[in-house]
């Protein structure tokens, strides 16, 4: 959510830390701003939506100083407006922060009593309030950070600046990322590596409930106890972290047009010959009893379409689970469980929550992330990457399909371990895999097609999406995706459920988008569509030529998809869900790859 940026350098800080946060408009904001120290004086600059405010801000007020830290906020205490942006600041104090802090209630009630009162809605503030009021006590601007620390409950990465200190950072996290970067006699914080490539390629990640004293020169961390740790810097690809649009309009487009390239990249790294390659600390799935999924959002949409495979392939029961409500349903787990966590991110609040009440209880903990130095990768006892890339649009898109291809493999890989696939079908499914990509690139050529249907579609208030089988996660994925960046009204449906209910709201001014290859259960969802169309409902249908052939001409529009295997078929069918949203969102004019409240890596609860 929020992004963190920290600079201790050798050149002016305000541009660098705004093309800094820039490269965090990902996680999602609503305001921004910076904070320097310059000839010993702290001083900032704050401003409400888009960066370039704050940019033309600083043209007009310039904010000089080679140190600084800098902020990008998604509102959770108190509306968008200036006031509410950080960084925050007490008298000597600014500080950043990404998380909630729980008891800030309790510790303004406990300021009052010093007559210190809040100017701000924010729990943030709170922070720098008490760390004022404890240097007031007699302690040293380090000390006083880190007492400060101790009183906080809730999720957070905090950076603090002082005024008269041009050579410190106080940084912190406890729940919400947060990074250190190297340079030569310069030194640099942020919330993840992508907002630091440009300026480093050593990082250091902080461990959860560690605090770091930054210099110029030096790096002291200590960890929640107090103790001096030290841990291990590592190099990033810099070029794996690069963000640019390549040439398209919209960071979404870049990213589906990117899917067949990514998920080749995905399978050389998880495909030797017909050999599926995962580490040797994977457990052994003829031991398992039951597997339990848990995510949130996009990620839990691929948990659904997983279920389907490991049930049907490896005949191993799946309990699939949102993460906010699997970490408060406190569920009792079975012996013979492996739990599964699946997050773009790696960083999700409730996803990390859960996998931590996960501990201890199950037999082993799999994480499937897009980023191998997240929490939750750490975290896990085996984590598998999903070779996606930087996804730097909020709705998630080659991020969603790398996660299916992973899961994909380790139910095909459950099902060969545990004798339900033979080794001949193995090796037939793999190489219909391997020429996924190849179908990937035909499905983008049909664009034109989907763009005259969402034009079409971005004329209604509510859509409805059907699928049944594989289909159905598919249909939820479309739904959510239309909603999230066109905020058109949508809701997706098992095809069966139809007459239960949602056929109610079937008229001529609602669209019905069925996703329906020609498979076992095709000749089914046929009859649903008829339901619809005999109501005067407007049928959409993504299908194969074979499906479309079968379907009649009936139906309002059909957009036809190269024929594939159906295991794999929710992998090919994420694409028209996808593209149908972004052109949606084209034709009513939204922000693409920034949609309104939402955010890209949800970090708190």
């Amino acid at each position: 959510m929020c992004g963190i940026v920290g600079i201790l350098g050798k050149h002016e800080a305000a541009p660098l830390l705004v093309d800094a946060l820039k490269r965090l408009e990902y996680r999602g904001y609503d305001s921004a701003g910076i904070a320097t120290v310059n000839d010993g004086k702290l001083d900032r600059r704050r401003a409400v939506g888009k960066l370039v405010n704050l940019s033309d801000l600083l043209v007009h007020d310039p904010l000089p100083g080679k140190s600084g830290i800098g902020h990008t906020r998604w509102a959770t205490h108190g509306e968008p407006n200036t006031k509410n942006a950080h960084p925050h600041q007490s008298g000597p104090v600014a500080v950043v922060h990404n998380g909630i802090i729980e008891n800030y209630k309790d510790l303004r009630a406990e300021l009052a009593q010093h007559q210190i009162t809040p100017q701000t809605d924010t729990d943030t503030e709170t922070i720098a309030l008490l760390t004022h009021h404890l240097m007031q006590q007699g302690l040293g601007h380090v000390d006083a950070a880190r007492a400060c620390l101790a009183k906080l409950e809730g999720a957070f990465a905090l950076a603090f600046l002082f005024d008269g200190e041009d050579d410190l950072i106080v940084a912190a996290r406890r729940g919400s990322p947060l990074a250190i970067g190297h340079g030569d006699g310069e030194m640099f914080v942020g919330s993840d590596a992508i907002a630091l490539a440009p300026l480093t390629d050593t990082i250091t990640y902080l461990e959860e409930g560690d605090c770091a004293v930054v210099t110029r020169q030096t790096l002291d961390i200590f960890d929640e106890s107090g103790a001096r740790v030290t841990r291990e810097s590592r190099k990033i690809n810099t070029d794996a972290t690069r963000v640019d649009k390549a040439g398209y309009k919209h960071f979404m487009a870049k990213e589906i047009a990117e899917q067949p390239t990514v998920l080749a990249d995905a399978l050389r790294a998880y495909l030797d010959g017909t050999t599926i390659v995962f580490p040797a600390e994977l457990p052994d799935f003829t031991k398992i009893e039951r597997l339990t999924l848990v995510a949130c959002g996009t990620a839990f949409y691929a948990c659904l379409t997983a279920k389907y495979w490991f049930e049907q392939l490896a005949r191993l029961p799946v309990e699939v689970d949102i993460a906010s409500e699997f970490r408060y349903r406190e569920p009792p787990v079975a012996p013979g469980t492996v739990a599964i966590f699946v997050s773009q991110s790696g960083e999700t609040a409730d996803t990390l929550a859960a996998l931590r009440y996960c501990k201890g209880k199950t037999d082993s903990i799999l994480s499937v992330v897009n980023v191998a130095e997240s929490s939750i990768a750490r975290e896990s006892d085996v984590a598998l990457p999903i070779h996606a890339g930087v996804e730097v649009g909020v709705a998630s898109t080659k991020a969603f399909t790398c996660q299916l291809n992973t899961l994909l493999l380790l139910a095909l890989h459950a099902a060969s371990q545990r004798g339900t696939m033979s080794s001949d079908d193995l090796k037939d499914t793999l190489t219909h895999l391997r020429a996924l990509p190849g179908l990937f690139n035909a499905t983008l050529d049909r664009d034109p097609a989907m763009a005259d249907a969402a034009h079409k579609i971005a004329e209604a208030r509510d859509v409805l999406f059907l699928g049944r089988g594989l289909m159905y996660p598919l249909a939820l994925e479309g739904a959510l995706k239309l909603k999230e960046i066109s905020y058109i009204h949508a809701e997706a449906y098992a095809s069966g459920e139809l007459k239960h209910g949602p056929i109610a709201l079937i008229d001529k001014s609602v669209p019905v988008i069925v996703m329906a290859p020609r498979d076992a259960l095709f000749e089914k969802t046929v009859s649903n569509m008829q339901e619809v169309m005999a109501r005067g409902g407007k049928v959409c249908l993504i299908t194969d030529a074979a499906g479309a052939e079968a379907a009649g001409s009936d139906v309002w529009r059909t957009i036809i998809l190269p024929e594939v295997s159906p295991i794999l078929s929710p992998l090919l069918y994420a694409l028209p869900a996808q593209l149908l949203a972004y052109h949606a969102a084209i034709a009513k004019g939204t922000d693409v790859d920034q949609p309104r409240n939402l955010a890209k890596s949800v970090t708190v609860e």
